[in-house]
């Protein structure tokens, strides 16, 4: 099974501006701004997903669950939070359910790849190390595990997160502060890995 690359910093925020225009025209039955924010979403959605489960069929059906919802609750967009946030927690939702109808809750895999550009020292050297963290990943609770994924990978508030997972904000920083205190007793364990207060250049 492929491991993951030591994750680059996350993406900048996308302009909510754009979103809120698309979202006002979707709640018109504007099928091709529906269209133009399936496209500017699906991939995010499926390397974040991704990250969860290797079923990918169940994810796809996920996506395609999220942006139907869109499509019909677009109108009731109250603008309470960003509509990233307000995306990706309808994508939770509807990939928690369809990992149960596949039978999938152990959201087991990852599907990030070795970047190319590294020298084949430096490669190998990261390689190793997201091997570990793929390891340590993996032994977590899988809300743990998606708090971490939301946070780290995708770069979500703790409050954009407890909105995504539906929890209070509490909840969001217990998991995250129990995740730490796992991975950093583990990770050395693992693999001798000596820099394990860091996930990917951030710090745990």
């Amino acid at each position: 099974m492929p491991f993951p690359a030591t994750p680059k910093a996350p993406k900048p925020v996308r302009d909510d501006r754009l979103d809120r225009e698309l979202l006002r025209l979707i709640a018109a039955q504007d099928t091709r701004a529906l269209e133009h924010l399936y496209l500017e979403y699906h991939r995010r959605l499926l390397q974040f997903l991704s990250r969860l489960s290797s079923q990918r069929d169940a994810l796809e059906e996920a996506i395609n669950d999220t942006f139907w919802i869109v499509w019909r609750k677009a109108q009731e967009f109250r603008g309470d939070s960003r509509v990233s946030t307000w995306i990706m927690g309808i994508a939770w939702r509807c990939t928690l359910k369809a990992l149960r109808r596949n039978c999938d809750s152990s959201a087991e895999s990852f599907a990030s790849s070795m970047p190319a550009e590294l020298p084949a020292a430096e490669s190998f050297a990261v390689e190793e190390r997201s091997e570990w963290l793929a390891h340590g990943l993996a032994t977590l609770p899988f809300e743990q595990r998606a708090t971490l994924e939301l946070a780290y990978f995708v770069g979500h508030s703790c409050e954009e997160i407890a909105s995504i997972m539906d929890c209070p904000v509490n909840t969001v920083k217990a998991r995250m502060f129990q995740a730490r205190i796992k991975l950093r007793n583990l990770l050395p364990k693992l693999g001798g890995f000596a820099d394990a207060k860091h996930l990917g250049g951030r710090q745990l």
